[in-house]
């Protein structure tokens, strides 16, 4: 199966050490951000050469947790961004599989898919706002199953023609089919965390493995059991990086990642690379996000 449309291949169809960065780019966290300044920082973000612009799934605001991600849902945003960019990979980081119907999300994740000539990749995970499961009706004991279910049928979705399958979300007969299907035979589907699942079934079903920040000895040991368990399918991660104006800054933990100097951040994400990393979703922060997306490419990654 061919699982490395245009997005996965940008992100992990070489050696190198690719660079991400999250939605929202104005770091607008708790009020709706502003879509037009959104997408002039997505086309710079392109032009310095960052790899992909990932977007948050965030049913429902929920003040106690901070964020609302970039506010709009992912597959409008991503929509908007393709519009916008030329050839960045898009990603979700990550879709709430057990609060969505699994035949929807195969709809809307193909649209997107087609509509930016292959760009999608998917971050897949299984929620962590305690409200949103009340909400939507759904027993949060039930998330590893329902999540092992979603990614069977959109596999089976994407793939064939008029399928026959059954399960908690319902019957198709070989009467319905998916349109549109997507540019390969499946959207890479990226676990984020341990999404209810063990790291054995990630390796397995899974088309690489998303994660959080770590501390450099949890991530080696981290990476080293993927590698056991999945081969070369890709590890990619999440840091937060705040570009403090001195370079020569020590690092200063912030919530997952850091505060510090450029020369610490080059070091640091030449680590990664050496550790066997192969993605990483960085962030922009500040009172002018152009500056600081501009600072961090040509300050850091364009040094790598």
């Amino acid at each position: 199966m061919d699982r490395f449309n245009a997005g996965y291949d940008r992100l992990f169809g070489s050696d190198a050490l690719s660079i991400g960065v999250g939605f929202p780019l104005t770091d607008s966290a708790e009020t709706r951000p502003d879509p037009d300044a959104e997408m002039r920082l997505a086309a710079r973000a392109e032009s310095l050469g960052f790899d992909a612009l990932w977007a948050r799934d965030v049913p429902m605001y929920w003040p106690r947790f901070g964020d609302a991600g970039q506010t709009f849902e992912p597959w409008s945003w991503l929509s908007y961004a393709a519009a916008h960019t030329e050839d960045i990979a898009l990603g979700t980081a990550s879709v709430v599989l057990p609060l969505r119907h699994p035949l929807h999300v195969a709809k809307s994740a193909a649209s997107v898919d087609r509509l930016s000539g292959g760009r999608l990749v998917m971050g897949v995970a299984t929620g962590d706002r305690d409200p949103e499961y009340p909400a939507f009706d759904v027993d949060p004991d039930e998330r590893g199953e329902r999540f092992r279910e979603s990614v069977a049928l959109l596999r089976t979705a994407w793939a064939e023609e008029f399928p026959d399958a059954t399960g908690a979300w319902g019957e198709l007969d070989g009467e319905l089919d998916l349109v549109p299907k997507p540019t390969s035979e499946t959207i890479p589907l990226l676990p984020t965390g341990n999404a209810r699942q063990s790291v054995e079934w990630i390796a397995d079903y899974g088309d690489g493995w998303l994660f959080y920040h770590l501390p450099e000895a949890t991530l080696s040991s981290y990476v080293e059991e993927w590698r056991e368990l999945a081969g070369e399918k890709p590890y990619a991660m999440v840091v937060r990086t705040e570009l403090a104006d001195d370079p020569g800054a020590d690092p200063e933990p912030v919530h997952q990642g850091y505060r510090a100097g450029a020369e610490w951040f080059v070091q640091y994400f030449r680590g990664l690379d050496e550790a066997g990393v192969d993605h990483v979703v960085v962030s922009a922060s500040g009172d002018d996000p152009e500056t600081e997306l501009t600072r961090l490419w040509t300050d850091v990654f364009d040094r790598l």
